[in-house]
């Protein structure tokens, strides 16, 4: 049993099929895991054993009678950003710490019709603001490979459960790399898909036109699996894209002699760490000797990305933020004078220094006289650079680099330097402002023994394309496979 740890999702549904484990015996071998690791790594903020249990013995019993698929009994995580029926929902903060959602999110009702198990809710930065998901009311997560340093974030808690084998995959979101940069800085495989591939519907806003699910899994190929369950169209999100359904496991053979592979020379520049620079560019090298052919680019606009997002995200979460108000739902003060000391009170006490620091930022940009010199001119800029990538596609299939310019780092390096922490998203930040898909892989390890993620970006509903390239590299490499010293099998 101990080493189905460390075995793919693919692995866990044969096990199933082939009746060589229970979902039971699963779910309890991994809600020991979480018993005896998330002390230290803090990863899970809510864990429900009775409904965890409860989940694997229906998923058996529809395994017998012969109409479980891929993922019946597989048991996995959400990010705790999707609205879960009866359990806490808490974005992480203490603005929603009491908070039990009344309805399900579009992707958890999707895994529930798959007969996946839910173990609990993973950690992350408040509302999803941070890089680092040290911004937790619950206390930031900790790295597995060196419990000194940050998981990256926002998906952090997600990402930290699936390095530290407590989860075989778990739910993400991604607005400017919250699925990528955290699988990149802890050794795992992170998806955003096309924007409006997954329903929003239940994910809990912080910036609308950016956010978007993902799944986060030890390999592609687990990636793939996960991506049939969650995409699809959902009448309830108005972003929500109808399109015929894919089969995303359908390509994960591709032949590689003759892919183009787009090398922008933006995303080999100054900043980036030697160790991360060494693996990605040997992971150029392995293509390049499988016949890839590879193309020099330029996207002259990525140096906004970073401004450019940092104007429009605060602005949209501004706005959503706005409901958190104490009066229907949430925290609210216990002290205060009227109904305006109740707001401020109630919104003082709630939200976090990075959220309260975002939606400033956002209603500054926003406000009478600045619309037009900030707002509006961030989304002018948002189109060049979805045009430099739309440029760049007549020339290549797939476009390549590092997932974060850094390694993980130490908890609270960067606390103190809120513009350091938003250059650690400057590779990520683009394809969700042309609303592309990308995923990063474990592409290596630095000198210090650091996980480092390569990042593939490729054009809207791509997504298949871009599993198969990183499947076949995971064939060929084991980086995907290592586990982390500190949290042994």
């Amino acid at each position: 049993m101990s080493s189905l740890h460390n075995a793919s999702v693919a692995e866990l549904s044969a096990a199933l099929a082939a009746g060589k484990v229970s979902s039971v015996e699963l779910t309890r071998m991994f809600l020991d895991r979480i018993a005896g690791l998330n002390g230290e790594l803090n990863a899970f903020i809510t864990v429900d054993e009775a409904r965890s249990l409860a989940d694997a013995r229906r998923a058996d019993a529809r395994r017998a009678r012969g109409e479980g698929g891929p993922l019946a009994g597989i048991p996995l995580a959400h990010k705790d950003i999707f609205c879960t029926r009866g359990m806490l929902t808490t974005c992480g903060s203490k603005m929603l710490a009491n908070f039990a959602s009344p309805y399900d999110a579009h992707i958890v009702e999707r895994f529930d019709q798959a007969g996946a198990v839910l173990l609990g809710k993973c950690n992350m930065d408040q509302f999803g603001m941070g890089s680092s998901s040290e911004n937790s009311h619950f206390g930031p997560v900790r790295n597995p490979w060196d419990r000194r340093l940050v998981p990256g974030g926002s998906s952090g808690g997600s990402a930290a459960a699936v390095a530290a084998r407590m989860a075989p995959a778990a739910t993400g979101t991604d607005t400017g790399g919250s699925t990528r940069q955290p699988a990149a800085l802890s050794g795992i495989c992170g998806l955003r898909p096309t924007y409006g591939l997954v329903s929003r519907y239940g994910l809990i806003a912080f910036a609308s036109s950016l956010d978007q699910a993902g799944p986060m899994a030890k390999s592609a190929a687990d990636l793939a699996l996960m991506m049939n369950v969650m995409a699809g169209f959902d009448p309830r999100d108005s972003t929500s894209l109808e399109r015929p359904k894919e089969d995303y496991t359908r390509d994960l053979e591709p032949d590689l002699a003759g892919l183009r592979i787009g090398l922008p020379k933006e995303y080999f520049g100054e900043g980036i760490e030697p160790g991360v620079r060494g693996a990605v560019e040997e992971a150029v090298r392995w293509f390049e000797t499988r016949g890839a052919a590879l193309v020099a680019l330029e996207l002259p606009n990525t140096a906004l990305a970073v401004p450019v997002y940092y104007v429009l995200a605060p602005a949209e979460a501004s706005s959503n933020l706005a409901r958190f108000d104490g009066v229907r739902y949430g925290h609210r003060a216990k002290d205060y004078d009227d109904l305006v000391d109740m707001y401020c009170r109630s919104r003082a006490e709630g939200f976090g220094a990075e959220v309260k620091r975002r939606i400033l930022v956002g209603t500054f940009v926003l406000s009478h006289g600045y619309y037009d010199a900030y707002y509006l001119q961030a989304q002018k800029l948002r189109r060049l650079i979805a045009r430099d990538f739309a440029e760049a596609f007549k020339r290549c299939d797939v476009i390549l680099g590092p997932t974060a310019p850094t390694t993980a780092f130490a908890i609270g390096a960067k606390a103190d330097d809120p513009v350091q922490m938003y250059l650690n998203d400057i590779f990520t930040i683009p394809a969700p402002l042309a609303g592309l898909p990308a995923l990063s892989v474990p592409c290596g390890f630095d000198a210090k023994g650091l996980p480092v993620g390569l990042q593939l970006t490729g054009d809207c509903f791509s997504e298949a394309r871009l599993l198969g390239v990183a499947h076949r590299y995971q064939q060929a490499t084991d980086w995907h496979l290592r586990v982390p010293t500190e949290t042994p099998l």
